[in-house]
C-alpha cells in the first residue's frame, strides 16, 4: 500500500539536475525553477496519503518512525515515510516557502503557508473510514471555517480569506485504493471498469467540494507505476505470471491498470475544468515521471531500481511482507542515493528530487503551466 504507514498502524542534464536538488539545502532547485518567484505569500494544502504525508499519521496515531527513516536530510524523525524529503516538500521549496505542517500535529505547526492533510495509509474508500480523502476535505473546511471565524472576532489567523482564495490545492491519491484492489485478487477487468471509476469519483467529488468551497487552483498527480514497487514483485507469483514482467523488470498488468487510471483521472480533470468557471486544474503525470526514472535508472545516477534500500530478504527486491523497514531484523543500505525506494512502497529523499524537478519543468504537466502559477499576481 502507498503507505500503510508501515501498515497504517504498524542524460548528462538529467544528472546535473539532479546534482544540483541534491548539494545545497534548504532550496534544492534547478535555477528556472527557483527564480519563477512568488509576488504574494505562498499557500498550499495538500491531501492525500504517504506520498505526501509530512506527519499526519504519525501525529494522529501516536506512532513514531526513529532513524534512518529522515537520515538523508533531517537526520531526525519527522513522520515521513522516506530517509528524507517528499515530493511536496521538494515543490515547496521550490517557492522558497516552508515545509506544510500536517494538520494534524497539535505542538510546533506553522500554518501560514498552508497544512497538510494528508495521511499514510489513506485512500477514497470506504469514503467515511479515517483517514479517506472525503474526511480530509471536511477537515479542511473545518480548518477554513474556524480561521475566518476567529478573524471576524478580531483575532488572528494563518491565513486569512485571500490566502484562501489564491491558495493551491494538492491532490495526491488513489495508489493504496488501487494497489488494495488486486491485493484483493479483484479481477483486472472489475478493477479497471468498476473499481478505477469509483476511485475517480471520489477525487472528482473532492475536487468539487472544495471548488464550492472557495478553492480555485488545483495541481493533481496522477499515480505511480505500480508494477515496479518491490512490494508487489516481492508477492508470490505463478508459473503462469512470470511472462508478466516488461522488460524492465516489472508487473505489466500493474502498470497498465496505473496507466487506465491516469487516463481516466486527466479525462477527470479536463471535464472538471470546463465545467467549474475560473477554475485552473493542472494534471500532472507521475506514472510517466517516475517510470522514466526506473528505466533509465543509471542515467539518472542510479544503481538499484526495484530493490529497496530499507526492508529485509536482500536481492532481488529485499522486500517481505512480514518484515518491512524498522521490522526486526532489517536491514538497510549505506547509501540511498543509489537506491530508487526506499522501503518498497515509498521513494528515496534522491528519487524523490528527480521527481520534482520534473515536476517542475512543467513537462509533464496538462496545461502546462509552472507549479508556482497560483502565487502570482
Amino acid at each position: 500500500m502507498a503507505a500503510s504507514a508501515r501498515a497504517l498502524v504498524a542524460a548528462a542534464s538529467a544528472v546535473l539536475a539532479v546534482a544540483v536538488l541534491l548539494a545545497s539545502p534548504p532550496v534544492l532547485l534547478p535555477a528556472a525553477a527557483a527564480e519563477e518567484g512568488c509576488t504574494r505569500r505562498p499557500v498550499v494544502f495538500a491531501f492525500g496519503d504517504s506520498n505526501t504525508d509530512t506527519g499526519g499519521a504519525a501525529a494522529a496515531l501516536g506512532s513514531y518512525f526513529p532513524l534512518p527513516e529522515g537520515r538523508a536530510h533531517f537526520r531526525r524523525s519527522t513522520g515521513r515515510l522516506c530517509d528524507g524529503r517528499l515530493v511536496i516538500d521538494y515543490l515547496c521549496e521550490s517557492l522558497n516557502m516552508s515545509y506544510l505542517s500536517p494538520y494534524m500535529e497539535a505542538l510546533g505547526s506553522d500554518f501560514s503557508n498552508g497544512a497538510n492533510f494528508a495521511i499514510a495509509g489513506s485512500g477514497t474508500m470506504p469514503r467515511d473510514r479515517p483517514f479517506a480523502l472525503h474526511v480530509q476535505v471536511q477537515q479542511f473546511i473545518h480548518f477554513k471555517q474556524r480561521s475566518l471565524q476567529l478573524i471576524s472576532h478580531g483575532e488572528t489567523a494563518p491565513v486569512d480569506a485571500d490566502g484562501f482564495r489564491n491558495a493551491l490545492y494538492l491532490v495526491d491519491i488513489g495508489q493504496n485504493d488501487l494497489s488494495g484492489a488486486f491485493s484483493s485478487r479483484l479481477a483486472y477487468d472489475d478493477v479497471i471498469h468498476q473499481r478505477i471509476p469509483a476511485i475517480l469519483s471520489e477525487i472528482q467529488d473532492a475536487i468539487v467540494t472544495l471548488y464550492y468551497n472557495g478553492a480555485k487552483n488545483f495541481w493533481v498527480h496522477g499515480t505511480g507505476p505500480l508494477g515496479c514497487l518491490p512490494e508487489k514483485l516481492a508477492e508470490p507469483r505463478g508459473d503462469d505470471e512470470g511472462g508478466d514482467l516488461d522488460d524492465g523488470g516489472c508487473l505489466r498488468t500493474l502498470n497498465n491498470a496505473s496507466y487506465e487510471f491516469n487516463d481516466q483521472l486527466c479525462t477527470v480533470c479536463n471535464k472538471l475544468t470546463s465545467q467549474l468557471k475560473g477554475a485552473t486544474i493542472v494534471y500532472t503525470d507521475v506514472l510517466s515521471i517516475k517510470h522514466d526514472l526506473i528505466a533509465n535508472h543509471s542515467g539518472y545516477g542510479f544503481e538499484e531500481p526495484l530493490m529497496a534500500c530499507c526492508g529485509y530478504g536482500g536481492p532481488p527486491y529485499n522486500y517481505n511482507a512480514s518484515v518491512s523497514c524498522l521490522g526486526a531484523g532489517y536491514r538497510v543500505c549505506e547509501d540511498g542515493s543509489k537506491f530508487v525506494s526506499w522501503d518498497g512502497v515509498h521513494y528515496t529523499n534522491a528519487a524523490n528530487a528527480v521527481v520534482a524537478a520534473k515536476i517542475l519543468s512543467a513537462e509533464f504537466s496538462t496545461p502546462s503551466v509552472p507549479f508556482g502559477y497560483f502565487c502570482k499576481t
